[in-house]
């Protein structure tokens, strides 16, 4: 494996939903960095850890916050590298803060948008992006999906035989 992921989020309180975006990316064997950096009370190291995430080995960057979710955005603006967002569940409005503040980047700067508090899809997307060039990572991949069909084929018919008549 050639690239790591950066696992980034704006408070320890992210983590329960982040652990699963780590947890995803080493069932494949990416190599991942956890970090606390907030896009507002550390703005200098988001701009330091972004640009220079490439030289450091770094293939993509998945960015958790919430309520006024600029990290993501944050990180994007200083490096080229793929960044993808994960917007947090919040108490006041239930994420929709955090998924608005990540999903409506200005033009030139994307961040890739998840599902609120979809921290695994995005460990999932960050191993097909890396997989683009990694042919080992891409077949794990592909049992992983094949893995997901044959347990939704067992509950099935599991399921069909339950009601069968």
């Amino acid at each position: 494996m050639s690239k790591k992921a950066a696992v980034i989020m704006g408070s320890d309180s992210d983590l329960p939903v982040m652990q699963e975006a780590i947890d995803k990316l080493k069932h494949f064997g990416i190599p991942v960095e956890v970090r606390i950096i907030s896009a507002h009370r550390t703005p200098a190291a988001a701009e330091q850890f972004a640009t220079h995430a490439a030289e450091n080995g770094f293939g993509v960057i998945i960015a958790g916050a919430g309520k006024a979710a600029h990290l993501g955005g944050v990180l994007a603006a200083y490096t080229t590298l793929p960044v993808i967002g994960v917007p947090i569940k919040t108490s006041m409005m239930g994420g929709l803060d955090s998924l608005l503040s990540i999903v409506q980047m200005p033009s030139g700067i994307p961040v890739a948008t998840v599902g609120v508090n979809g921290a695994a899809n995005a460990g999932i997307l960050a191993a097909q992006m890396l997989a683009i060039g990694d042919a080992e990572l891409k077949a794990k991949l592909a049992d992983f999906k094949e893995d997901m069909a044959k347990a939704v084929a067992a509950k099935d018919e599991k399921v069909r035989a339950q009601f069968e008549q």
